[in-house]
């Protein structure tokens, strides 16, 4: 959980109207999955599945440098290899040696 996320649970905690960790209107919400696919589709969209947000999460992180390890531990991945096949394209230096030999700037002539 990061520090944005700790003071909204918080703050709904404190308005709750039940005991229920999910709840709707003092209501235990039966299923988190049904109610996101209900804001969906009143959202006009289209089809976004719960899953379809752990890309979008993991892109970001490993966008913004964070190491692949916390990034698969982060996803629930069982080791680095499932998020590295998937992912690794995002991974901001994870090719730059590759590309920075074709810096034809810095080559000599008739090399």
């Amino acid at each position: 959980m990061n520090n944005a996320t700790r003071p909204a649970f918080l703050a709904a905690y404190e308005a709750a109207l039940s005991d229920h960790v999910v709840e709707c209107a003092g209501s235990r919400v039966a299923s988190i999955r049904t109610g996101f696919t209900a804001a969906v589709r009143r959202s006009g969209i289209g089809l976004v599945r719960i899953h379809d947000l752990r890309h979008p999460a993991a892109v970001t992180m490993l966008s913004m440098g964070m190491l692949l390890e916390k990034v698969s531990q982060v996803l629930g991945h069982s080791n680095t290899t499932v998020t590295f096949s998937t992912y690794a394209r995002y991974l901001p230096r994870h090719m730059q040696d590759a590309v920075d030999v074709l810096d034809f700037a810095t080559l000599k002539r008739g090399a």
